[in-house]
């Protein structure tokens, strides 16, 4: 008997990250550890923190997913409008 799972195209996830979520979160968090050591303060931990609330997914969707659509819709890509007048 053979189970596999629902959705065979699906990215890898571990947890409630994507596993390129997890390495980039796991090497932020010892380059801040390594930060922290070293005296140069703690920037780098709260970015790699922020990083790691705003990568959560849930149900395929993040709140850094929508924020990057936002970026682009507003002011990274032209806008492109068409009128056409309605003949009635």
């Amino acid at each position: 008997m053979y189970i596999y799972p629902d959705n065979l195209r699906a990215k890898p996830k571990l947890w409630l990250w994507e596993l390129r979520d997890v390495a980039a979160i796991g090497i932020g968090a010892l380059l801040s550890v390594l930060a922290l050591v070293q005296g140069w303060g703690m920037l780098l931990l709260v970015l790699t923190v922020l990083y790691a609330f705003l990568s959560i997914r849930v149900e395929d969707a993040s709140i850094l997913d929508f924020l990057r659509n936002a970026v682009c819709f507003l002011f990274l890509h032209q806008q492109y409008y068409l009128w056409e007048e309605r003949k009635s």
